[in-house]
């Protein structure tokens, strides 16, 4: 008999299944089946009940089942209680959805038309959620992790539909989906960039927003979880019931092709939004025990992510959800990590960020998740949410600063290059406490949220009024440029900038000390046509563009160098912080180097623009970067005695060394390479 209290959800055994569901304040739990035509066919009483689980044993039920819960209990908003057993609710278990919410008034806990406060009694069983009954998961003939060091690793984030939605040579059935995402076209591309480990935006179930779909629009990137153990069928080929078999294909297809797959999760909130948002599964089994309450007001929910509720990750049962579907995602689906959007909430105890939370204290310590990539996006919208720099080992971090500086500086703005400097060399101000690693940071200029990099150097302003929230949406603080002109221009001079500042921007990245991401699309000259938060175009305006024409191929092949060149210069993937100080060959392992043939001062660097960086052991580097509007000369001084024998690197054109100088054309990175006598 399967155990009743470790087995949450539906544990199928030879005979029948055990269901099993988690409500601390319900009075009373139903379990209803369906056939597969939605039919209802028989409702049982939950009878059983250890601590906080519901269970109950059906004999004779076997795979393809659907099903569905009602619980009773109190509909008291004021204190937080909003059972309702007219709505039928999913199961937060559930390896598999029939049917997705169909947007009716019955959906919702509460009358609409009155007040929250005022119970709704129609039966949403025509239009709710409804799970499916699987088989147990395997990780017989898992194909093995690819494991790649971080010091190795090259992130693309893409978002699966985007991807290959439009691409020619994948199969047309194909496009759009988690198997055309693993198709021989794509891959050969992925790995031509040189990328190692691919982070798609979220895959598990998401709502489609009430207020979208009116629009005609929908929740494209899927930051709005239905369920955290469901692939999303939106990007299955065969529709629900195949969709966890394609993605596990997709994973294993990348596996062979030596690429990682992490998945950006969204355990902060879920799709079920406000208090006045429907109620779809975990409101309607213990609204208390899933959701953060506003203190002193329990009818509220407190929100800490801005998308109306915030998941109650302090609490047992709901810090045992995210556990098990972590470890589901591992297990069974043989992914290689996760990235956690908003990480911050999840750390939250009694509304406030603990950075010793019992959640993180369990990853850390769990044997499987303690062993797979883990990034967070350490920030939240709350009360001092924003934590970058202050995650332990084994962690990584999205690096808001690095963005932030490296846009600032590229785009011109005096008194950057300090900062832009402490961002190449691995941002050791936020990650060298705790014994981390320049691997802590995790560098990027673009990112699914934001301006594509193209848009980057095209747009000044924000064009968000697609999304209908009348251009409010979306983050003005881009720190982009127009180079001269806002949006498309056929003005060679401008088009040539941009490229140039593009290649800026991309060198950087590879040249920084740290994990480098890179925006799917980028290497493409993808545009959103200045859109800053496409989440809700899934259409052109968010697929990339497959028909490469001349200069994007340029573009690409520069992408592919770049990622090359890092591989080649082990200088540019170093374990420890740089320091400075003389090595065991004679030479500092960096040294910040003047224009003028010298090394940099603290007093230089309120006034310099253009400097270079010099990397040392077990290859020389010189990298020079010019923001300005000039060209800048570099003397190249042999004041060290090292016997330097500079040569040139093909990585950027348009400038060059000659002799003891070398010349950065404007908005322009020089990167050369030396083979000193004494290494």
């Amino acid at each position: 008999m399967v155990d009743k209290i470790t087995a949450l959800g539906a544990q199928l055994d030879h005979n029948g299944v055990n269901f099993a569901i988690f409500s601390a304040h319900a009075d009373r739990v139903e379990l209803v089946l369906f056939d597969e035509e939605h039919r209802m066919e028989r409702t049982i009483d939950v009878s059983g009940r250890t601590g906080d689980v519901w269970h109950v044993y059906v004999a004779g039920v076997r795979p393809g089942q659907r099903y569905a819960y009602r619980v009773y209990g109190l509909w008291a908003p004021d204190d937080g209680h909003r059972f309702n057993a007219a709505k039928l609710l999913l199961d937060p278990y559930a390896r598999a959805i029939s049917r997705m919410p169909q947007w009716h008034e019955s959906l919702f806990g509460h009358d609409r038309n009155k007040d929250d406060r005022v119970l709704n009694p129609a039966d949403s069983a025509p239009y709710a959620p409804i799970g499916i009954v699987v088989g147990p998961g395997s990780t017989a003939d898992t194909k093995a992790s690819p494991r790649i060091p971080w010091t190795d690793t090259v992130i693309y984030e893409t978002h699966v539909k985007g991807l290959s939605v439009l691409h020619p040579d994948v199969p047309p059935e194909l496009r759009g989906t988690y198997l055309g995402a693993a198709s021989n076209p794509v891959l050969s591309h992925l790995k031509c960039l040189g990328v190692t480990t691919v982070e798609l935006l979220p895959v598990h179930a998401t709502v489609q927003d009430e207020r979208l779909v009116q629009g005609g629009l929908s929740q494209y990137w899927g930051y709005n979880p239905l369920s955290y153990f469901v692939p999303d069928s939106r990007f299955a080929a065969g529709g629900a019931a195949s969709a966890a078999a394609e993605f596990r294909a997709m994973v294993d297809a990348m596996h062979d092709a030596g690429l990682e797959v992490i998945l950006d999760v969204v355990y902060n909130h879920t799709g079920e939004g406000s208090h006045v948002g429907p109620t779809l599964s975990w409101r309607g089994i213990d609204n208390a025990s899933y959701y953060v309450a506003k203190p002193g007001q329990s009818r509220f929910l407190y929100d800490s992510t801005g998308c109306g509720n915030t998941l109650r990750a302090e609490h047992p049962f709901v810090r045992r959800l995210i556990m098990d579907s972590l470890r589901y995602w591992v297990e069974v689906m043989n992914v290689d990590g996760f990235r956690f959007d908003l990480a911050s909430t999840l750390l939250r105890e009694r509304c406030e960020v603990n950075m010793q939370s019992g959640w993180l204290q369990m990853v850390q310590q769990d044997p499987i998740l303690s062993k797979v990539k883990l990034i967070a996006e350490p920030w939240d919208l709350g009360r001092l949410g924003y934590g970058l720099g202050a995650y332990p080992a084994p962690w990584r971090e999205w690096n808001g600063k690095y963005r932030d500086a490296v846009r600032r500086y590229w785009r011109g703005e005096s008194g950057m290059a300090g900062e832009f400097a402490t961002r190449l060399a691995g941002s050791s101000d936020l990650f060298a406490e705790g014994h981390r690693r320049p691997s802590s940071s995790i560098n990027y200029v673009t990112s699914h949220d934001g301006f594509t990099l193209l848009d980057l150097v095209s747009y000044r302003q924000k064009h968000n009024l697609d999304n209908q929230e009348g251009n409010k949406d979306g983050t003005n603080a881009n720190y982009s440029q127009d180079c001269g002109k806002e949006g498309p221009s056929a003005d060679q001079s401008v088009v040539a900038q941009r490229d140039r500042l593009r290649r800026s921007l991309l060198t950087t990245l590879f040249v920084s000390q740290g994990v480098p991401m890179i925006l799917g699309g980028d290497e493409l000259g993808r545009t959103q046509l200045g859109n800053n938060n496409a989440y809700c175009q899934d259409n052109e305006v968010s697929w990339y563009d497959w028909d490469i024409d001349p200069s994007k191929k340029e573009m690409l092949e520069f992408v592919r160098k770049l990622s090359a060149f890092r591989k080649a210069h082990p200088s540019l993937r170093r374990n420890r912080f740089l320091t400075g100080e003389v090595g065991t060959h004679g030479v500092p392992d960096a040294v910040w180097w003047h224009p003028e043939g010298r090394v940099m001062q603290s007093e230089d660097w309120a006034n310099v623009r253009a400097f270079g960086m010099w990397l040392a052991a077990p290859d020389m580097l010189l990298i020079c970067f010019n923001p300005t509007d000039e060209p800048v000369r570099f003397k190249l001084s042999d004041e060290y005695a090292w016997g330097l024998g500079w040569g040139e690197s093909s990585v950027l054109m348009g400038s060059g060394s000659k002799g003891d100088f070398a010349s950065v054309d404007s908005q322009s990175v020089l990167i050369l390479s030396a083979q000193p006598s004494a290494l």
